[in-house]
Parts: structure tokens; C-alpha cells; sequence
């Protein structure tokens, strides 16, 4: 969650890419090629919302260029190469990669972490240029479902806020999985793609193993979750088994690489997990060094830390927003809970405390069939809001906002000296190094051999071979 963005930086552009070839005088722009396009119009409303829900863009030099080069490699193959396209990389911790009509592509760094060599990211985006050649996003958008509970407690509830629009377009993209005959066909048109350009087609394959094993390790362990790639292209033993024959049959020694070497070194010091401008999820806790803030959620919640609001979804229907306004001048906790943000307010519910020795107010709403607890909080230039959904059958549960919005508390000096990011590092495995040896280098975790193998591809048993270079998270 982050309360000081500046303004979106742009996509990636050819201009990122490095040529031996003179610039021309009168470039091409992307805008250009895609001028009129009605798909790239949709692409054009909806890419400020993403980029904007996920945190911003993530502009690491060594990781753009990679990208970039992969996705002019692919386009020199596509099906349709008039096709133009607009890769970004979001700055989430979360494992995804999705694409707009328009060929608008987007890949997170979570995603990037976890893969392992060139030809796994070629393959999550040549998979995803397939679902713009085939014009998948505008059939998945004619049947667009309804949105999840945390996008109900902000449209519901809340009048005008940003994170409405940020919350609904997340939520659009959790719920708009594509069909299982789009995600095959997505997949043969992804491999074939993949062989033609000289990646080595079984990195799809590979891929979709470590991302269901982080899945997995992620059931346990909600350090590291969020949006991800599998709740929106889930895998199946036939769908593997589809893409590996599709794979089998474009295997050949011209259709090999993998670029691992060059791979390793343009992620070393990639950011992994939250960043300081958005807060630090750390497993029940949230924890924001910037603004010197923390709370907690009861044990069964799941957090989500978006740009402009913390999200946390419980058991029993319950969801939390977390966010904050600035205080402006000749402004009050009781002048502000009145100002009409609250849509169905009570205002007999109003009620002043303190929490933690910081200055409070409680109040309740009602919208539809959900009631609502909300908290105020006035610490040093911000209110900091909690806004808690609970079904109206299932009201005794609103202990539970009670409880959460309790736990908020300023950060101590301390505390706030030892938040610092995690970072993925590049290591080379030294004579006598075992798995046990340099998973105990991890940090972030408290199941450090586990993460270990699910972000080096190794599976239970494997050993590690002298003079290779694997990833740990580190500082």
C-alpha cells in the first residue's frame, strides 16, 4: 500500500531495446501501428487501472531488456506479426502474467523470481501473445463474472475512492479465467512459438511444475501469495500432458536454448516479496516502515497488499480494507467520519476511543446484506481507515474488526531500522555446498530448504552440482 505515487511511467517501448542499427528519423511508434485498433483501445482504457492496482511499474534495467529482447524474438515468429505489443513489468510479489486485447502484456517480478532460465519467461509470454492472437480477451470479456467479496466491500460501501477502481480491476482479473479449450489452444499456438524462435519448448512445461509446486508451498505459507498465474490459467494432468506433447514435437537441437547463464545474472538483486513504498506483508502482519505503521490479522485471513489499499479476506464471508487519507486543514476524526464517504452510515453508532494511545473513532453501516465496522484512526498527518464487511446472518463475527483494528500500533525505531526488502541473490554452489548449506543463507522464511527448491526447480532428493549458480532471498 503506498500513499506517495508519482505519476505511471511509460511501457516498454522499442526505444529500451539495444540495436547495432541507426535510429530511423520518422520512428514508428507502437501508437501509431496501433491507431483505430478497437482491441488496443480496450488494452489503452484498462492499462492505467492495472499498472495502477499492481503497484506500478517495476523499472529494473537488466530485467527490461531481457523482456524486451524476448518479446521481439517471439514477435519475429507470431502468427501475426503485424501484431504489435506493450510489455510491463509490474512491480508485485505475486506470480502472475496476463494479457489485454491490444497486446497488452503484463509479467510481475513475483514471476520472474521464480523462474530459472530465459526460455521459462519466453514461455509464459509467448503463451500470453497467444491469447491475443487468438483473440481470447475479447471473448473472456463478454463473460465477465461477478466480483469477489473485497471488490463488494469497496463498491458497496465507499463513495468515489480510488482503490474502488483498483479493487475491481484486480478482481476482474481474478475471476476472468480463460477456457480450458482457450488455455490449450493457448498453449499449442505458446510452444510452437517457443520452438521457432530457438528456446528449448519444454521450459513450458518446466514452468508450470515450479509454479505448481509454489502454489503448494504457498497453501502453507501465505509469506509470499497473492494474484496468481495458476488461479487464472489453472493446470490439470491433461492440460500438462497436452503441452508436453505438443513440446515433444518441436524438440530438436535448433530449438534447445535456454540462456540460463545470462538469466541468473539479469535477475541477481531483483526485489522479492514486498518493497518499502507498498509495506511488507510478514506472514499475520502488515508493516509499513515509510509511515511507521503495523497491525495484524487473525490466523485464516489471507492479506493482499495492493497499491492503494490492504485487502484481507477471512473465514466466514469476512473481508478488511486497510487504507489512508491525508488530513486536510481545519479537518476533524468527527467532521470526516460525516463528510459522506460512508454510504449508509449510522451515525448513532459513532463512538470516540483510543487505540494504542492514538486517537479513534468507531462507527457501523449497512449496504445490501452485509454490515459494516469502521475504525478511524488519526496518527500523526493521516486517517487510517479499517473498513470491515461481515454478512448480516453472521453479524456475532464483527468481534473480529474489533480485534484487527485493535492491533494497529506506531512502528519503533527499531523496528523500523531492521524492515528492509527482500532481494533475490545469485550464488555459485562451492566445493562441499549442500541444499542445506545455502538454504540456511535464506531469509524471509521460516521453511528455508522448502522455498529454496521451489525457486531453484529442485525437487526432493535433488542435489546441488559444483561450480552451478542457484538463487536464494537475502538482503
Amino acid at each position: 500500500m503506498a500513499f506517495f505515487v508519482g505519476g505511471l511511467a511509460g511501457c516498454i517501448t522499442p526505444s529500451d531495446l539495444e540495436s547495432e542499427f541507426a535510429p530511423s528519423s520518422n520512428p514508428q511508434t507502437v501508437d501509431q501501428l496501433q491507431l483505430d485498433d478497437k482491441r488496443a483501445e480496450i488494452g489503452a482504457r484498462q492499462h492505467p487501472k492495472i499498472v495502477a492496482s499492481y503497484g506500478g511499474e517495476y523499472r529494473d534495467a537488466n530485467a527490461l531488456k531481457m523482456i524486451a529482447r524476448i518479446v521481439g524474438v517471439l514477435t519475429t515468429v507470431s502468427e501475426n506479426p503485424i501484431q504489435s505489443y506493450r510489455i510491463t513489468i509490474l512491480d508485485a510479489p505475486s506470480v502472475n502474467a496476463f494479457a489485454l486485447p491490444g497486446g497488452y502484456l503484463y509479467i510481475t517480478r513475483g514471476l520472474l523470481a521464480l523462474a530459472n532460465d530465459e526460455a521459462e519467461i519466453a514461455a509464459v509470454i509467448s503463451h500470453e501473445m497467444a491469447h491475443v492472437i487468438a483473440n481470447h480477451g475479447i471473448q473472456r470479456q463478454q463473460q465477465q463474472d461477478a466480483a469477489l467479496i473485497a471488490g463488494q466491500v469497496v463498491s458497496e460501501i465507499l463513495s468515489g475512492n480510488l482503490s474502488t477502481n483498483s479493487v475491481l480491476a484486480r478482481n476482474k482479473l481474478r475471476l476472468a479465467a480463460f477456457s480450458r479449450q482457450q488455455e490449450l489452444q493457448a498453449d499449442e499456438i505458446g510452444i510452437r512459438m517457443l520452438a521457432q524462435a530457438g528456446y528449448d519448448p519444454d521450459a513450458s512445461v518446466r514452468f508450470l511444475k515450479s509454479l505448481e509446486n509454489f502454489s503448494a508451498f504457498n497453501a502453507e505459507d501465505q509469506t509470499f501469495s497473492g494474484l496468481n498465474f495458476l488461479s487464472s490459467h489453472p493446470s490439470t494432468p491433461k492440460r500438462r500432458a497436452a503441452a508436453q506433447k505438443y513440446a515433444d514435437q518441436f524438440t530438436s537441437p535448433s530449438s534447445q536454448t535456454t540462456n540460463r547463464a545470462n538469466f541468473m545474472r539479469d535477475i541477481n538483486g531483483l526485489t522479492f516479496g514486498d518493497n518499502a513504498q507498498h509495506g511488507y506483508v510478514r506472514g499475520n502482519t502488515f508493516l509499513h516502515a515509510n509511515l511507521g505503521i503495523r497491525f495484524d490479522v487473525p490466523d485464516g485471513f489471507e492479506i493482499d497488499n495492493t497499491s492503494d489499499a490492504v485487502l484481507a479476506n477471512g473465514p466466514n464471508e469476512i473481508a478488511t480494507q486497510f487504507d489512508a487519507v491525508e488530513i486536510k486543514a481545519g479537518s476533524s476524526l468527527d467532521s470526516y467520519i460525516n463528510d459522506g464517504w460512508i454510504k449508509g452510515l449510522e451515525p448513532s453508532s459513532i463512538a470516540r476511543t483510543t487505540i494504542n494511545g492514538l486517537p479513534a473513532l468507531t462507527a457501523r453501516a449497512q449496504a445490501d446484506r452485509w454490515i459494516f465496522d469502521v475504525t478511524l484512526i488519526q496518527y500523526n498527518e493521516f486517517y487510517y481507515r479499517f473498513l470491515t464487511a461481515v454478512p448480516k446472518t453472521k453479524a456475532r463475527y464483527l468481534l473480529v474488526a474489533k480485534e484487527i483494528a485493535g492491533s494497529f500500533r506506531a512502528l519503533s525505531q527499531n523496528e523500523v531500522a531492521n524492515l528492509r526488502p527482500l532481494r533475490i541473490r545469485t550464488v555459485q554452489v562451492a566445493p562441499g555446498d549442500t541444499v542445506s548449506s545455502i538454504a540456511a543463507k535464506m531469509l524471509g522464511t521460516n521453511r528455508k530448504i522448502e522455498l529454496f527448491r521451489v525457486l531453484n526447480a529442485l525437487q526432493s532428493g535433488a542435489t546441488l552440482t559444483q561450480g552451478s549458480i542457484v538463487k536464494i532471498v537475502s538482503e
